[in-house]
């Protein structure tokens, strides 16, 4: 069996979570919020903004408003990361070694179009993907499977034989609700944060279709998601 692939863009195929986490605290300052963003990145990193944000305010605040407050945020993240933008480093080696070897690799992540080219038109990525799944193509986004669902339909293949590259905690169980298995980018996270991934790594740098292959074969059983641990520890804020 051949794998198939599938990133993750923010946080995987580039290390901006930082610059995120910046872009939501200067929204926050702005609002007189007191949230500390990198904790609260922590705990729903993958979810899309307006889910995250409807987290910090104590009442309920209109969708209009949320949609609002994450188009302020997306305009202060691509501020600070314009001359940022960098590939993780070993991306681009491992993709042309996967594509080589034959492995479908897909783009699922809950971005919307114009932020999907803002990195992977820029960095020229486009072209390794056969499929590229955003915030557009799902109703649900993480911590739901829709939208490594979607990539697996869109490539026809079944579930089981997938592969999801993810940095978040919500992520990896999202790709274990659509029945896929998972390996730990530990670009923010420690690698314990993770319930149970195929392997963890800092960034694709000595990674190999072999060595997936080898980790695979380690892993007969896909993981069921950990529901309840996700949402006591990560949906909860203190």
């Amino acid at each position: 069996m051949k794998p198939t692939l599938i990133f993750d863009m923010d946080g995987v195929i580039v290390d901006n979570t930082p610059v995120q986490a910046r872009a939501f605290q200067l929204l926050f300052r702005d609002l007189s919020l007191t949230t500390n963003a990198r904790k609260l990145l922590a705990r729903l990193n993958g979810m899309p903004t307006t889910a995250i944000l409807k987290t910090v305010f104590t009442n309920p605040v209109p969708e209009k408003q949320l949609k609002q407050y994450a188009d302020q945020r997306e305009f202060l993240y691509r501020t600070l990361y314009w001359s940022k933008r960098r590939e993780t480093p070993g991306l681009t080696t491992f993709l042309k070694a996967a594509r080589a070897a034959g492995f479908p690799i897909g783009l699922g992540t809950g971005s919307p179009p114009e932020t999907i080219a803002y990195i992977i038109d820029y960095l020229d990525l486009r072209g390794y993907f056969d499929v590229v799944v955003g915030k557009a193509d799902v109703d649900k986004g993480k911590p739901h499977a829709d939208t490594f669902s979607v990539v697996a339909a869109k490539l026809g293949v079944p579930p089981e034989e997938c592969i999801v590259f993810e940095d978040a905690v919500l992520g990896e169980q999202a790709a274990y609700k659509a029945g896929m298995r998972c390996v730990a980018v530990a670009s923010t996270l420690p690698a314990k944060s993770f319930q149970h991934p195929l392997t963890v790594i800092k960034d694709f740098t000595g990674l190999t279709p072999e060595r997936l292959l080898e980790l695979l074969a380690g892993q007969p059983k896909i993981p069921k998601p950990d529901q309840q641990r996700a949402q006591r520890k990560y949906m909860h804020l203190e």
